[in-house]
């Protein structure tokens, strides 16, 4: 099918229902029930960190109770809106991101392979759901995985463990990438607070303290450190980054900063509020800590 009746069939109102339909068929014979004779079950992901967490729940669901293997792929090239800053423009995880995420994906209790994908044997290929005409941009991503393999998790609880890190018990934590920023949000009313810790990267520090004199930074060297902080602290503050991937997995006191353009993190479950204005910002804000 050449581009120009590609696009037709995509974006015409005559055409999209055939579009659709021609998408599915191209990866409709994958097997989302294989058999598996063993006591574990292997997992292949080449998206973000962040969409590696919220992968977890249909992980989990598939192995039954199984040990999992999970298996990166560090050579999925990046496809970024290039109006959008991104540390990671060339592939979307490499080996420096698989050293990062390892500690927290094997704290968990059924994971007990982290590594780097290298043709190994997999059961579940986790990248299909980019494959499936879904609207990705408008759903929650959680239950994107957990529709395209046919199965269910409570995605109100906790899908993921961490030790809370108990010197953050009185800290409101904030993390605010370049990506996803909503226009007109405005932290600087947040300074009246003492008790302000920001985790992410130093220049996004760097950029917060604009708004935000008296925020302290608090880097960490991998996701388990980083979410041991989550885990412990009062409030956790962010926007769709992967800080707020680990606080809505985690289930902690959050607030979230929905981008106008994007809406595919939904918060669900107890503590969690998310917000497009600054008033309903500044509201909640006051409501939970006043």
């Amino acid at each position: 099918m050449n581009l120009l009746k590609r696009l037709y069939l995509k974006f015409s109102k005559k055409g999209h229902q055939k579009y659709v339909i021609s998408e599915i068929r191209k990866v409709e014979n994958f097997n989302i029930n294989p058999i598996i004779t063993k006591d574990e079950v292997h997992f292949k992901h080449s998206g973000l960190i962040g969409d590696l967490i919220y992968s977890v729940p249909a992980m989990v669901a598939l192995a039954k109770g199984k040990k999992i293997f999970l298996h990166l792929n560090t050579k999925q090239k990046a496809n970024y809106n290039k109006s959008m800053r991104h540390y990671n423009s060339v592939t979307m995880l490499n080996e420096k991101a698989v050293h990062f995420m390892a500690p927290l994906l094997l704290a968990q209790p059924n994971i007990v392979c982290c590594d780097v994908y290298e043709s190994q044997a997999i059961d579940y290929d986790l990248d299909i759901l980019r494959k499936l005409p879904f609207i990705l941009n408008t759903h929650n991503i959680a239950r994107l995985n957990l529709l395209t393999f046919g199965v269910t998790f409570n995605l109100a609880t906790p899908w993921l463990f961490a030790p809370p890190n108990t010197t953050f018990a009185n800290e409101i934590v904030i993390a605010r990438s370049f990506r996803y920023r909503t226009p007109g949000i405005d932290y600087t009313f947040l300074k009246k607070y003492n008790n302000l810790t920001f985790v992410g990267l130093a220049d996004e520090y760097e950029d917060i303290k604009i708004a935000i004199p008296n925020i302290k930074f608090k880097p960490t060297t991998n996701a388990l450190a980083l979410a041991s902080i989550i885990m412990g602290c009062k409030l956790f503050i962010g926007n769709q980054s992967f800080p707020f991937a680990l606080a809505e997995a985690l289930k902690v006191p959050r607030v979230l900063e929905i981008y106008y353009k994007r809406p595919d993190v939904i918060v669900m479950g107890d503590n969690a509020y998310d917000f497009y204005l600054q008033q309903q910002f500044e509201k909640i804000i006051k409501e939970i800590l006043d």
